[in-house]
């Protein structure tokens, strides 16, 4: 049975729709189809089902965390490639232009494919895209199961970026890990954590405390009202993983020169910003954008070394995204809900 799942309308006033007995087109040139095992459950979803991004187009199959196996490919493909094991980058890239050539795929301005906005995402059986929108999983299930897999670009990739590519992260440097229950915290708390950083993670309640320090933190911060600053500071990088209700905070925690990355968006208000302290401090703000291949190659030679946890919240299918959706926008999960197209798939909670 082929599967998907269609947003047809902004909100959460028109329900999910499950389709059934899709009919699969034709491939286009340099696109690959792969049969989906696994898609994840991200926060970004509702952020995309709410309209906030305007490039939103509908209808459209929600997701942008994927794995699967290639079921065949495109002309102009090499057909070896059916088979291989792909996961999901945010978007396509070119591959031609100054930020493709330099390793900064995430920022090619020629991009046109962003799965579960401007075209069809991972909440199906199978998924159509241009082969640059995947990266090759070199790992097999036995190392790297489904679930992790399809949300590991999104969650560690996103963490290794924003920490290391981007902020430079060193060895002895202290961590300030924001919203550290969800998906990219965790991954970044075990991230800073082999990077021999000292990392604080913060959260609102009290009950996530002990499972963060076993993945890595030295120490949890609970926040209930988001006033992290009062409660710790000095750090070298920030991870703000929040958005408005957290940033003004998460950003009094710098040092002088301390960099923040700024990687959530749960509330959209607009931040006010102090200038000042920014230049009088000379610290630095940055977004850095999705996981490149580059990054997830890093990402999994060290998983290979030794393996990331991902917590799972929940596994479900993909006839319950919508209550899916309504879990996620409920808060305070830890970890990952992720979905199968498999209508047998044993489901948790």
């Amino acid at each position: 049975m082929s599967l998907r799942v269609r947003l047809v309308a902004k909100g959460f006033e028109v329900p999910l729709v499950v389709e059934q007995e899709v009919a699969q087109g034709a491939i286009p040139a340099g696109h690959v189809r792969v049969r989906l095992a696994a898609s994840g459950v991200c926060h970004r979803d509702l952020i995309d089902r709410q309209g906030r991004i305007p490039y939103l187009s509908l209808p459209v199959t929600p997701g942008h965390e994927g794995v699967g196996r290639v079921d065949a490919v495109g002309p102009g493909l090499d057909p070896s490639l059916v088979g291989q094991r792909l996961a999901t980058l945010h978007r396509d890239a070119c591959g031609e232009c100054p930020r493709c050539l330099e390793g900064n795929t995430s920022f090619c301005a020629q991009a046109a494919h962003v799965f579960g906005l401007t075209a069809d995402g991972t909440y199906a059986t199978f998924i159509t895209a241009p082969r640059s929108a995947f990266y090759a999983v070199t790992l097999d299930e036995a190392a790297l199961d489904d679930a992790t897999a399809a949300c590991l670009a999104c969650t560690f990739g996103t963490a290794y970026r924003n920490l290391v590519t981007r902020g430079g992260l060193k060895a002895g440097e202290s961590v300030l890990i924001t919203g550290a229950n969800g998906g990219v915290g965790v991954a970044a708390i075990q991230i800073a954590h082999r990077h021999g950083a000292r990392v604080t993670a913060a959260v609102r309640e009290t009950r996530h405390v002990e499972a963060l320090k076993a993945l890595g933190a030295d120490e949890v911060v609970v926040a209930p009202d988001g006033r992290v600053h009062d409660h710790c500071g000095g750090f070298d990088l920030v991870l703000e993983n929040v958005g408005a209700s957290v940033f003004p905070h998460a950003l009094r925690c710098l040092r002088l020169g301390g960099r923040l990355a700024s990687v959530g968006n749960i509330d959209p208000t607009r931040v006010p910003l102090n200038l000042g302290q920014l230049i009088v401090f000379g610290q630095t703000v940055f977004g850095a954008g999705g996981a490149t291949p580059d990054d997830m190659a890093a990402v999994l030679a060290l998983h290979g070394q030794r393996p990331f946890v991902l917590p799972i919240a929940g596994r479900m299918r993909l006839f319950q995204a919508e209550e899916a959706h309504r879990l996620l926008a409920q808060g305070g999960l830890f970890g990952r809900i992720v979905m199968s197209p498999d209508p047998d798939t044993e489901v948790s909670p």
